[in-house]
């Protein structure tokens, strides 16, 4: 009866502190199915667009996260940027216990107010404000709520459902208020798998809203953006940094952007023209032409971020960049293209998302997409891409971070969609041929050839730029499988006229393998295995994508320890499947050479989740020939 009695006054006790507190706060009574898999749950996300007028835009959002552990930290996103065009005009946090109990406020005064200027940044008038907060317990549940004012209605937020994996969503609500004849438009992605509703989608109201979206669970090579929901979002008639601007599609865009943010800022002094004149001389082929000013370019400027006012989207004058030598994406590309245009090379300032994960600007929807400027020259069918911020990348080399996507070239006509090149699988190559020798003690030496081209390129031609002890280590982490590493000569050759890079490297080993009882046992591929594995995914939800392809062709010549003879020589392997082919051959001499032979081409594509399982067993199965052995007896 005592015990009864206990347990009820214990449940009368926490019932009363619940109701007395805030009780939609409690981390308790989330349900299961949104913790599973959650590092953190999103209570609500509600944003709030009201925009009154061409240049005037408000943004509220209230954000309730309950942070299960350490790793949902990221989840609470309480950040809010500014600059002299856009006032942080309200923000404040609450910080609750798993109970709904009131842990600490957190008012404006107390966020931290920091630069907005990274390291490649010149100078900047953007900050933004942050929450400092450490946790001392989980969970616990954080209330942010913001709104912010800005004259810039060209860049419209985004509504993200979901921003990571390992993150729920109980509630998250957009509503967007606008004037009819500001010409809002709107487009979705992803929404097939995601139950989510539109309720409103009228002249002036934009009502989406969408409950208990569960955690996604990471799975390798996954395309997030193929997979997660959102809603992007544009106007016909925008501000940009105090510039109105109107454009239904890229081609209107692309006449306003010339006339009104490009006009007038490739203007160059007639010492600068006249030296650019006297460098290219009585060359007469554009592209000749244009490689004698890329090189200049390169050579007498440096890449630095400028991001005060319209100099976060308008270039700097082309003789201020002359003056200075230096200068951020948009400065030097259009640096660039004024100095062509001195010696008559036509040429196009080209807007894009530049990263190393390939993402488009959207065709048929126009909004101001780009994060990064390049230049563009025509040359027949095919144009040629220049980054101008590149002190040492080839002429017309795009490998890795603008390649393969559709990008807005500014023609004098207007703006239009064009894709950037596409370095074929095939193109980006790696080409090895070497030799080895192994002594009657198990020591190694050898020497190998490896010349790059196309993306492989792109991943090797840093090397040269690194210290003596820099190299060494990184062959040693490149050879990790070869045991007691000791590199010798390394000769270096960086032919930007062709794009390939070419490894000379000499080196040796103690102890590569061992005799035992007579025998030794070696692996025959010492210089380019495949070492890693595949994870295994039981029921994958997801699509996978290998977004780059490549080609492997490995050539070495094998010299047999003397006094040794060959007892087991693996079988040369063949495999051919929709995610590539892989084959090695091993040829025998004599009782003392061999040589291997080895190709693995990997193919650039989307697949679905059911063919995962294949192409991580694909994989499997080329590690496990890569460690094929031979094994040699003592005569």
């Amino acid at each position: 009866m005592k015990i009864s009695t206990f347990v009820c006054l214990l449940f009368i006790a926490l019932t009363f502190q619940v109701s007395a507190q805030k009780r939609e706060y409690v981390s308790l009574i989330i349900s299961d199915s949104l913790k599973e898999n959650s590092n953190a749950v999103i209570r609500l996300n509600q944003i709030d667009i009201t925009i009154s007028s061409q240049k005037s835009m408000t943004v509220k959002e209230k954000r309730v996260v309950t942070v299960l552990n350490q790793n949902g930290l990221n989840a609470i996103h309480a950040v809010e940027s500014y600059d002299k065009r856009k006032t942080v005009k309200a923000i404040e946090a609450v910080v609750y216990d798993a109970f709904g109990n009131e842990i600490k406020k957190i008012k404006r005064k107390d966020f931290k107010d920091q630069s907005a200027s990274g390291g490649g940044t010149l100078f900047s008038d953007g900050r933004y404000l942050t929450i400092d907060y450490t946790p001392t317990q989980y969970p616990f549940t954080i209330v942010y709520e913001s709104e912010t004012e800005t004259s810039n209605t060209a860049f419209i937020p985004s509504w993200l459902v979901l921003t990571d994996f390992y993150v729920s969503v109980e509630k998250s609500i957009l509503n967007v208020t606008f004037p009819s004849g500001l010409g809002f438009k709107k487009k979705e992605f992803n929404f097939e798998k995601f139950k989510i509703i539109k309720e409103k989608d009228t002249d002036t109201q934009l009502t989406y809203s969408v409950e208990n979206v569960l955690a996604q669970k990471y799975e390798d090579y996954t395309p997030v953006s193929k997979i997660f929901p959102k809603v992007m979002m544009g106007l016909e008639n925008f501000n940009l940094e105090g510039v109105d601007g109107t454009a239904k599609n890229w081609n209107e865009y692309g006449k306003w952007f010339s006339e009104n943010i490009l006009k007038g800022t490739e203007i160059l002094n007639d010492d600068s023209k006249a030296k650019i004149k006297t460098l290219v001389g009585s060359e007469t082929d554009p592209i000749k032409k244009a490689k004698i000013v890329y090189k200049f370019v390169q050579e007498k400027s440096r890449y630095v971020s400028v991001q005060v006012g319209i100099g976060g989207f308008k270039p700097m004058p082309a003789n201020d960049v002359d003056r200075l030598g230096y200068g951020d994406c948009k400065a030097l590309s259009n640096y660039t293209r004024a100095l062509l245009e001195v010696v008559g090379v036509p040429s196009y300032y080209t807007e894009l998302y530049g990263d190393s994960n390939i993402r488009d600007i959207e065709a048929d929807f126009f909004s101001i997409q780009g994060n990064h400027v390049i230049l563009c020259i025509p040359n027949g069918p095919e144009n040629i891409f220049l980054e101008c911020t590149s002190q040492t990348d080839p002429f017309g080399f795009q490998a890795n971070f603008t390649d393969d996507r559709d990008v807005v070239v500014m023609k004098p006509d207007g703006g239009h969609i064009i894709h950037t090149k596409k370095y074929q699988d095939k193109d980006n190559s790696q080409i090895s041929k070497g030799s080895y020798s192994i002594d009657a003690n198990g020591d190694f030496f050898g020497k190998v050839e490896i010349v790059s081209r196309g993306t492989q390129y792109h991943q090797k031609q840093g090397i040269e730029k690194l210290s003596a002890i820099e190299k060494d280590a990184h062959y040693k982490n490149y050879w990790s499988v070869i045991n007691n590493l000791k590199i010798g000569t390394i000769d270096l050759v960086n032919n930007k006229d062709s794009v390939q890079f070419t490894e000379n490297v000499a080196f040796s080993s103690s102890n590569y393998t061992s005799v035992i009882g007579g025998k030794m046992m070696m692996v025959l591929n010492a210089y380019n295995q495949y070492s890693g594995s595949v994870k295994r995914i039981r029921n994958r939800k997801h699509p996978f994508e290998i977004p780059r392809g490549y080609i492997d062709v490995d050539e070495i010549e094998v010299h047999l320890p003397p006094g040794f003879s060959v007892d087991f020589l693996p079988n040369g392997f063949e495999l051919n499947t929709k995610f590539g082919e892989y084959k090695t051959e091993i040829i025998k001499k004599d009782d003392s050479n061999l040589i291997y032979k080895r190709s693995l081409f990997l193919k650039k594509g989307l697949y679905s989740n059911e063919e995962y399982e294949d192409y991580r067993l694909f994989m499997e199965q080329i590690s496990r020939n890569d460690n094929a052995k031979v094994l040699l007896t003592k005569n």
